[in-house]
């Protein structure tokens, strides 16, 4: 019998949480369209600072690389909150950008996820320039091609493995709680996010609330994982 209501009361949510996607919820849609907008910040910034410094990780050889590589694989796993913790102490308005009005928006929200999400496209990035063919680099060098060319054609080599980099890179964004509930603080029609939401809403109660957002959040994932394969199999092709 307790089973029975258990399934009922998972299924009652289920149905809910489709009602309320599928009625433009405005609660809902907006937790997902804050989201989608800081997640388009926050992965512009990592591609454009993670890809050239995993680039030149992986394809100069310098003083100190070895050591260099080890911290960036370290921080790999650092914590969500300690990121939190630092980003929030530096713009805070005891802090040294606290004059910004970061906290408590957007692109406050989106610098603690860049940090948050940097280490692993550049991590990534530089075992893909690693694994290039030296063949291509002896090739480019024969047939005259310069600096440029030389960067250029081995990220293109590397295209596939940098794609995934970015696809893990979103997972761990948009999976995040703790920057998004410090720097964000959760609020209501401007910095409330799926995750944030999903987190506030199960917590008070509101199941289908809950399934409503995970969904979305799913669909985005997939949405995102579809796009990216068939990207991957046009310049494959």
């Amino acid at each position: 019998m307790k089973g029975r209501k258990t399934l009922n009361y998972i299924s009652d949510g289920f149905f809910q949480g489709l009602q309320l996607i599928f009625s433009m919820d405005d609660e809902v849609w907006t937790a997902v369209l804050t989201t989608l907008k800081l997640t388009a910040l926050s992965m512009s910034a990592t591609l454009a600072v993670g890809v050239p410094l995993g680039f030149m990780l992986g394809y100069f050889s310098f003083p100190g690389k070895k050591m260099v590589r080890i911290t960036v694989d370290t921080l790999l796993s650092i914590p969500t909150v300690v990121v939190g913790l630092l980003v929030y102490a530096f713009i805070s308005n005891r802090g040294p950008f606290g004059g910004y009005g970061l906290l408590f928006s957007l692109p406050g929200m989106a610098i603690g996820q860049a940090i948050l999400a940097l280490p692993i496209v550049t991590a990534l990035t530089a075992s893909a320039v690693e694994s290039v063919d030296d063949r291509l680099r002896l090739t480019l060098l024969t047939l005259g091609a310069g600096g440029r060319r030389l960067a250029l054609s081995t990220l293109w080599e590397s295209r596939h493995q940098i794609l995934m980099a970015a696809v893990t890179a979103y997972g761990r964004i948009t999976a995040e709680v703790g920057v998004s509930m410090m720097i964000g603080g959760n609020i209501k029609w401007r910095t409330r996010t799926v995750t944030t939401a999903i987190t506030l809403e199960t917590g008070k109660g509101e199941f289908s609330t809950g399934i409503a957002l995970g969904v979305m959040l799913l669909v985005l994932s997939f949405a995102l994982n579809w796009s990216l394969s068939a990207l991957r199999r046009r310049t494959a092709s």
